[in-house]
C-alpha cells in the first residue's frame, strides 16, 4: 500500500476538482517548484508534518463509497512521492476513479503512472521558453512540454489550465496556448489567480472579449475559472 505518502491535507467532498464526478481530494506534501502564484505554499516542503497516515485515509475513503464517485491526488507536486503508483492502486481497489493534479514536472513518473488514472488535471505555467519566470527553476518548460507531449499520446482525459498570474505578458499566455493547440490539446481552462486573502487580481487578457474569442475557436472546451 501507499505508507509511504506524506498526506498533507484532505477536502472530503468537492464537486470542481474532477470535472463532473464528486470527488475527494487528497493533497500530498512537497513540491520542488516554486511558482509565484503557489496556492498551498504550506505543501511545499517535505519536511513538513504529516497529518494523516495512508491508512486512515483509506479508512476514510472506505466510509464515502457511494457518496464520492472519484479520489483526486493533489498537491503540492503528487509525482514528487515515490509512493504514489501503491496509492493510486489501493484507491482504484476500492472502486473509485482516480485524478490527478500535476505540474508536469517529473514525465518519466507521468508516464509509468498515466494508465493507471482516469483524469489529469494538467497546471500549464506559462509559455515553455520562459516556464522559469513563474516556477523558479531552470528548464522547467522543458520537462512540462515532455510530460503534456505524454499526456497527449495517452488515452486519458486531460484538462490542460493556466492561472493567470497579474506579471504574465498576453503575448506570452497567446503563444503558448497557440502551441498547445497545434499540438492537439483539446480542453483549456484560464484561471483567474487570488492573492493571499483570496480576492481575485484580474488580468487585462479576461477583459479582452474578442482575443478570448479567438482563443475560444482553436479549442473544443475553452473557458474562464474564477
Amino acid at each position: 500500500m501507499g505508507g509511504d505518502l506524506c498526506v498533507g491535507g484532505i477536502v472530503p467532498l468537492t464537486t470542481v476538482d474532477y470535472p463532473g464526478y464528486l470527488s475527494t481530494v487528497i493533497f500530498l506534501q512537497g513540491c520542488n517548484w516554486k511558482c509565484r502564484y503557489c496556492h498551498n505554499p504550506h505543501l511545499q516542503s517535505m519536511a513538513a508534518p504529516e497529518f494523516f497516515s495512508w491508512e486512515d485515509v483509506l479508512d476514510l475513503l472506505r466510509l464515502r463509497r457511494g457518496l464520492v464517485e472519484a479520489v483526486v491526488f493533489s498537491g503540492g507536486e503528487p509525482l514528487l512521492q515515490l509512493g504514489l503508483p501503491e496509492a493510486v492502486a489501493d484507491v482504484a481497489a476500492l472502486g473509485f476513479r482516480v485524478g490527478l493534479h500535476t505540474s508536469g514536472a517529473f514525465p518519466d513518473r507521468l508516464e509509468g503512472i498515466v494508465s493507471s488514472l482516469q483524469w489529469v488535471g494538467f497546471d500549464l505555467k506559462y509559455s515553455f521558453e520562459s516556464y522559469q519566470f513563474i516556477t523558479g527553476i531552470d528548464d522547467s518548460g522543458e520537462v512540462a512540454l515532455a510530460s503534456l507531449k505524454i499526456l497527449l499520446k495517452s488515452n486519458v482525459d486531460f484538462e490542460t489550465r493556466m492561472t493567470v498570474h497579474e506579471s504574465m505578458e498576453i503575448a506570452a499566455i497567446v503563444e503558448v496556448l497557440e502551441e498547445i493547440s497545434g499540438l492537439g490539446v483539446k480542453n483549456v481552462v484560464l484561471q483567474k489567480c487570488r492573492d493571499k486573502n483570496e480576492n481575485v487580481v484580474e488580468h487585462p487578457i479576461f477583459s479582452d472579449k474578442l482575443l478570448l474569442e479567438s482563443i475560444a475557436r482553436r479549442f473544443d472546451s475553452f473557458h474562464v475559472r474564477e
